[in-house]
């Protein structure tokens, strides 16, 4: 329908409206008949009538010929004029006998007559208006009795037009005229169905209903153009009046979600002009097409107490909105636009449902930013913060990061995306998180360092936005770095987060873990330092898998644990024919490994004998590591992982060549590796003073030899400082250890370490109700997501009436869910930011 209609068909409504709410002076409306004859030579073809038919004489019928006055001048309005024929005494027809006298009325169209009633039944106003449009739009108004045909017309009018549904208790009834009013005036836009059936009204409601008040539902078949999907059906808050209807039927009229690039302040719409809120879902380029439905989800749940609009960072430029994702506009005048920050779409319905919301939020916010203001004031006047990568995060926040090379990522583009590349790189984070902002940092310089690497893509999805992506994906901790191939299972990232590190993985990602050598020669070369281009300026140890044909289960176990290190280690595999005489060369027998260090300068044979996967694994991360490796914090997570004791040597800068020769051979001479000998350079690494204070109460003089089990006990032990550092002194003390008869300089608490709260499942915390969702048919890049173990819904459970509820059919029908997305935080935001990373 055309603007010019709708507002045609506004203008009549309120008209009618006034014209049946004005009383009128002193023209009386009820036309008198002499006689039947003279009444029905008068009638007009295509013109309607109701006739009453009484002795010229009655003074009992005078009470309801002053309602049938009345009534006359509020057909009037519709086009029926009410008339009142004198019967003569000799007269005993059809209309003017005595068993009709005062006891019938008529409605006639032209000469023909449409009905009889009783006049027991037109008892007042309402009633005699009520009925007389009832009999005139019988074919507009269905009047139906059970579910089965209201799902007869709807599923007849689905994607194409809607249905007015209307319970009355009784008709005759002030709600049967307004209903009846609506439909004069509405039928040729929608269907209206009545009913007074209390048992329908029970069917097609999922609480238990008022059955003693009058209901209606409009009913959106228009939107469900497929013929399994049900109409939504929004019901009318306030009381069935004229007005109330018109009004209702206004706002079901109007588009649910308006898109709007311009300032607020200046937006209008039908909702504001009736008086009734509207909301603003700030969005943003990345996010578009999610905060477009998620307004419709909004709107859906607001129809009929305000509108929604989708107001677009990009294209606005208000300061105000960096910081907001929703804003209020209220139909006061002379009242700002309140812009807020809310978390979940929850609260949006709340905002709108409780006035005072409004106020409650806009003090937190105030009460918020005083507490950042006091914060700051103090981070400021603080030397050294309890959280370095809070501060550095709060130091750099309005530095931006060049992260033009990185490909955001959404639900819409993330498989698409992933499949036009080789091998794409994917950074899950979260942009509220500190952690997850120094992550980005060290990306954005792998992006650079990396830009033009042919066949790498590097992307990123913010999990704030997306937490039903990052769900599907199994992303619950934040950072986390994947490498996504075609064909193959994800990579999952488990290093250190700087750049040289990540950069390292994926580059080493980008080669077959393990690289299937072809000949001798090429083995041999690979031992020497000859690599693919994409590995030669990275200097990582060699591992060559050899494997003879008789040594295919541990050759195959060998490809699985390589694909369990793709990124973290350079591992090849040979099994020709001549396998045998390359083993041979490094006195051992296939199957082996050959581990090159130093560019091949010395390769190093290892006898395989146990072919568990795991175990391989395990095997061959232990190998890797250096015999005498200098401590270092990217480093130390691996020794750790040993559980042996350490003997650390403290140096204040490099060790003396001497120190490092006795260290070395008493490292390669470690009775079945028992501890890990390792030493740490205070220069480099720094958080060595804090060891040693935690050690002893001051730093004893360097170099300093200790023995520490942080595994058993967490005794510390010092060696001599009076003895020279040789692999026999040493060795003779740790004799003495181990028969109990040195006494440890100190004792470590016996705390476990352990974070001081429990981890946080970030998406649960984002998203408590987020719908499971299942992988996208045919996709081979993505891990199989596990199945959420709470087994929700966006809403709870689907729906198992026969008829959906609006709540329901919001999710079912193209809503996503409940999340404000964009660049203003949401849930954690304000509840959790103030706290440092170290209580996470």
């Amino acid at each position: 329908m055309s603007a010019q209609k709708d507002r045609w068909v506004s203008s009549l409504v309120f008209l009618l409206f006034c014209a049946s709410s004005i009383p009128k002076c002193g023209s009386a409306s009820l036309q008198l008949e002499p006689s039947p004859q003279h009444y029905f030579s008068g009638l007009e073809a295509g013109k309607a009538s109701l006739a009453f038919f009484t002795p010229s004489v009655s003074p009992g019928a005078q009470p309801f010929l002053e309602q049938v006055e009345s009534s006359a001048e509020a057909l009037q309005d519709y086009g029926v004029s009410v008339v009142k024929v004198n019967c003569p005494k000799e007269d005993a027809s059809k209309y003017c006998g005595k068993e009709n006298a005062l006891r019938k009325a008529f409605l006639f169209r032209g000469n023909r007559l449409i009905r009889e009633f009783p006049t027991d039944a037109l008892f007042d106003v309402n009633s005699i208006v009520a009925n007389v449009l009832f009999a005139l739009l019988f074919n507009e108004v269905k009047y139906i009795e059970t579910l089965a045909d209201l799902e007869n017309i709807e599923n007849a009018l689905k994607g194409k037009s809607n249905v007015v549904f209307a319970y009355v208790p009784a008709t005759g009834t002030a709600e049967h005229r307004a209903v009846m009013e609506a439909a004069f005036v509405y039928g040729t836009i929608h269907q209206f169905v009545l009913t007074t059936e209390a048992a329908l009204l029970k069917a097609i409601s999922h609480d238990d209903p008022d059955v003693s008040s009058a209901w209606l539902l409009f009913c959106h078949c228009q939107r469900a153009p497929d013929p399994a999907q049900p109409c939504r059906r929004t019901a009318l808050a306030q009381p069935l009046t004229l007005l109330n209807i018109h009004r209702h039927l206004k706002l079901m009229g109007a588009p649910l979600v308006t898109e709007v690039a311009e300032d607020p302040e200046k937006i209008s719409t039908v909702h504001l002009q009736l008086g009734l809120p509207l909301v603003f879902i700030l969005s943003q380029k990345e996010t578009q097409e999610a905060d477009r439905r998620t307004a419709e989800f909004v709107a859906w749940q607001l129809l009929g107490k305000a509108g929604v609009a989708l107001l677009s960072r990009d294209l606005v430029e208000l300061n105000v909105l960096q910081r907001s994702n929703v804003a209020l506009k209220t139909p006061d005048e002379g009242m700002p636009i309140q812009y807020l920050v809310l978390e979940d779409t929850d609260e949006v319905i709340t905002l709108v449902e409780d006035k005072n919301k409004v106020k409650q939020i806009q003090k937190d916010e105030q009460e918020e930013e005083e507490e950042e203001d006091e914060d700051e004031k103090e981070n400021n006047n603080q030397d050294i913060q309890d959280d370095q990568v809070v501060e550095a995060v709060s130091r750099d926040k309005k530095r931006e990061l060049p992260l033009e090379q990185i490909l955001v990522l959404t639900e819409e583009n993330f498989h698409s995306s992933l499949s036009k590349a080789a091998q794409a790189v994917v950074l899950f984070y979260a942009s509220w998180e500190a952690v997850s902002l120094a992550v980005l940092r060290s990306y954005s310089e792998v992006g650079a360092l990396l830009k033009g690497t042919p066949g790498v893509l590097l992307s990123r999805v913010n999990c704030w936005d997306w937490p039903g992506l990052c769900s599907q994906e199994n992303v619950t901790q934040f950072p986390t770095m994947r490498i996504y191939k075609e064909g193959q299972q994800s990579v999952t990232y488990g290093g250190m987060w700087g750049t040289e590190e990540m950069s390292s993985f994926i580059l080493l990602s980008q080669v077959p873990c393990p690289l299937k050598l072809a000949t001798m020669d090429e083995a041999e070369g690979y031992l020497r330092g000859e690599f693919p281009p994409e590995l030669s300026s990275h200097h990582h140890p060699s591992l060559l898998g050899v494997f003879s044909t008789a040594t295919s289960k541990a050759r195959e176990a060998f490809e699985e644990a390589g694909n369990i290190l793709s990124g973290h280690v350079r591992m090849g595999m040979y099994f020709e024919d001549d396998a045998l005489v390359l083993s041979q060369k490094y006195s051992v027998s296939p199957p082996a490994l050959l581990l090159s260090r130093s560019g091949g300068r010395s390769v190093e044979g290892i006898a395989l004998s146990n072919h568990s996967v795991q175990d391989m694994v395990q095997m061959i991360r232990y190998e890797l590591l250096d015999i005498f490796p200098e401590i270092t914090v990217p480093n130390l997570p691996q020794y750790l992982q040993l559980g042996k004791p350490f003997l650390i040597l403290f140096s204040a800068g490099d060790i003396s060549e001497m120190e490092s020769k006795e260290m070395l051979k008493l490292a390669k001479g470690r009775p079945q590796q028992a501890f890990v000998a390792c030493w740490l350079n205070l220069k480099k690494t720094p958080v060595g003073h804090g060891i040693l204070r935690t050690h002893f109460s001051t730093t004893p003089s360097l170099p300093l030899l200790l023995w520490v089990n942080l595994h058993a006990g967490g005794q510390v032990f010092k060696f001599p400082s009076e003895q020279s550092i040789t692999e026999m002194n040493i060795l003779s003390w740790l004799e003495k250890l181990q028969a109990g008869l040195e006494i440890p300089s100190s004792t470590l608490s016996e705390e476990d370490w352990k974070p001081p709260l429990p981890a946080y499942d970030f998406l649960q915390m984002m998203e408590s109700s987020m719908p499971e969702l299942s992988p996208h048919p045919g996709d081979t890049r993505a891990q199989q997501p596990p199945q959420s173990p709470a087994g929700d819904t966006a809403r709870g459970d689907t729906a198992t009436q026969e008829e959906p509820s609006q709540e329901s059919t919001a999710e079912e029908f193209g809503s996503p869910g409940r999340n404000l997305r964009g660049t203003a935080p949401r849930l954690a935001a304000r509840d959790k930011q103030g706290k440092r990373h170290s209580e996470l």
